[in-house]
């Protein structure tokens, strides 16, 4: 991603992550912002995915989505119930989420992004 201010703010948003945990008081807004500059790069999977993040953030107060394990898995065959998942670290897996939509060309990120979506999506 080249956008200043949308690298700004995913370091904002991890820093704050950091500091207090998942607050949904600012959270959701400043993952709702980070998905309008998402929009502008037409990445319709990324999109996605911080609709879903920010909405499952309502409707838990949580991210309850564990970070993907490093096991190789294929494109389109995502399946949950054989692609381990790591223990469940909320704080931890939202600022990986945050931090793949930094870097939207690499495959392994879209990857990993393809499995947040199928996950929020099945929860």
């Amino acid at each position: 991603m080249e956008n200043k201010k949308a690298l700004k703010l995913i370091d904002s948003i991890q820093s704050n992550l950091d500091a207090t945990g998942i607050n949904t008081d600012t959270l959701i807004d400043d993952i709702k912002q980070l998905r309008t500059y998402v929009l502008e790069l037409e990445v319709p999977l990324a999109v996605k995915v911080l609709r879903y993040a920010y909405e499952h953030i309502e409707a838990n107060d949580s991210f309850l989505i564990p970070i993907p394990e490093d096991s190789p898995i294929e494109d389109e065959d995502i399946d949950m119930d054989t692609t381990e998942a790591s223990t469940l670290d909320p704080v931890e897996s939202l600022k990986y989420l945050i931090a793949l939509i930094g870097n939207l060309e690499n495959n392994m990120n879209i990857l990993d992004l393809k499995y947040y979506k199928k996950a929020l999506m099945d929860y």
